[in-house]
C-alpha cells in the first residue's frame, strides 16, 4: 500500500494550478477526550517519502514529542512524535514516518498509520481559526463533498515545527531587513496566509520594514477584500492600484488557494498592475513553474524575514 502510495506521490504535479489538492490522510490515535480515532492530512506536495517506521536514535536533551533522530541514506532527519503533539494515543504504536520537506528544511513525523490519499477542491476545506487548539490545525476537509460527515484536520506543519523545534535566532532582526520602504502614500500590503503562525512572522516583517497592511486568513478573503477596495478607490476617483502596493500571498490556504488568487488578480484588468509575491513553503520545480505561468511577479520561500524583504523591497521598487 506504501508504495502504490509513494507512486502516486511521485506522479501527481499538477494539481495546483487548478485550485485542487491532495490530501495525504492518517491516523494518529484515539482522541482521550471522544475516545476514537480521527483522520488528518497534509498536503501530498509536502510528503517527499512514506517508509515503515525504522530505528530510532534517541538524543540526550531533546525537547518534548522530539522521538531523536534517524539515519535515512546518509541524511540525518529529526524524528517528531505527531501523535504526541496532537495528544493522541495510538492504539498498535508509531509504525509509519511521514519524511516532509517544510520551509527550507527536511524532517520525520512518526503516525500510527497511512490511510488514503484524496483529490480535493480548495473549496472543500474550510477554514478552523478560533476552533483549533493552539493553532495546530489551519483548516477541516470535507472529504465527500459539502454535505460530507466525513472530516479530517488539515495540520499547521509550520505552527508545530515552531512548536517542538523552536528557533533560537531573532526572526526579524532590523538590521538585516534593511531600512524602510517607502510606498504611494494611502496605500498598503495585502497579505494572505492561514498559518497562525506564518502570519504573525509576516506582520512583524511588514512592520519592520514600514508598511502598512491588511492580513487576511485565506485566498477567497483576500480576494473580495481586493474587490471591495476597488469598489472604494472607484468611488474617490481613484484606481485599487492607488490603494493595493502589493499581494504578499501562501499557497496552501482553505477556499482559495495563492494560485487561483494570483491567476485571478492578474487576469482582472483592475488589479493586473499590482505585483503579487508568492510565499510558500510549498518548494521545487514543479511549483516554481506554476507560479510563473499563473503570472506571480516573485516567489520567495519560507520563512527567512530577509529572503522575503528582499523579494518585497525588489517587487515594489519595479512598479514605484
Amino acid at each position: 500500500m506504501m508504495q502504490t502510495m509513494q507512486q502516486e506521490i511521485d506522479e501527481r504535479t499538477n494539481l495546483t494550478s487548478s485550485n485542487k489538492l491532495e490530501l495525504l490522510l492518517f491516523r494518529l490515535g484515539k482522541d482521550p477526550l471522544l475516545n476514537r480515532t480521527e483522520l488528518f492530512g497534509i498536503n501530498v506536495f509536502k510528503v517527499r517519502e512514506i517508509i515503515p517506521m525504522p530505528v530510532i536514535t534517541a538524543v540526550a536533551g531533546s525537547p518534548q514529542h522530539m522521538m531523536g533522530v534517524v539515519d535515512l541514506r546518509g541524511q540525518i532527519l529529526p524524528v517528531i512524535d505527531l501523535a504526541g503533539v496532537c495528544g493522541c494515543k495510538p492504539a498498535t504504536g508509531l509504525n509509519i514516518l511521514l519524511i516532509t520537506e517544510y520551509a527550507r528544511s527536511t524532517q520525520a513525523f512518526a503516525v500510527e498509520s497511512v490511510e488514503d490519499i484524496v483529490r480535493l477542491e480548495w473549496r472543500q476545506v474550510l477554514s478552523a481559526e478560533g476552533n483549533a487548539a493552539s493553532g495546530m490545525v489551519t483548516s477541516i476537509a470535507r472529504l465527500d463533498g459539502e454535505n460530507s460527515e466525513r472530516l479530517a484536520q488539515v495540520l499547521d506543519v509550520e505552527t508545530i515545527l515552531r512548536q517542538v523545534m523552536p528557533s533560537n535566532t531573532l526572526e526579524v532582526d532590523p538590521e538585516r531587513i534593511g531600512p524602510k520602504v517607502q510606498i504611494k502614500p494611502g496605500s498598503i500590503i495585502l497579505a494572505a496566509d492561514d498559518s497562525l503562525i506564518a502570519r504573525t512572522m509576516i506582520e512583524e516583517g511588514l512592520s519592520t520594514m514600514g508598511l502598512p497592511y491588511q492580513m487576511c486568513k485565506t485566498g477567497q478573503e483576500a480576494w473580495e477584500q481586493l474587490q471591495a477596495i476597488a469598489v472604494k478607490a472607484q468611488t474617490e476617483g481613484k484606481t485599487a492600484a492607488d490603494k493595493v502596493a502589493l499581494v504578499l500571498t501562501d499557497l496552501e490556504m482553505p477556499e482559495m488557494d495563492g494560485f487561483t488568487l494570483t491567476r485571478n488578480v492578474k487576469q482582472d484588468p483592475r488589479f493586473s498592475s499590482i505585483p503579487v509575491v508568492i510565499h510558500s513553503s510549498l518548494t521545487g520545480s514543479a511549483n516554481e513553474a506554476h507560479v510563473k505561468k499563473v503570472g506571480a511577479d516573485a516567489y520567495v520561500a519560507k520563512f527567512v524575514a530577509e529572503d522575503l524583504a528582499s523579494a518585497l523591497r525588489q517587487a515594489l521598487c519595479t512598479v514605484h
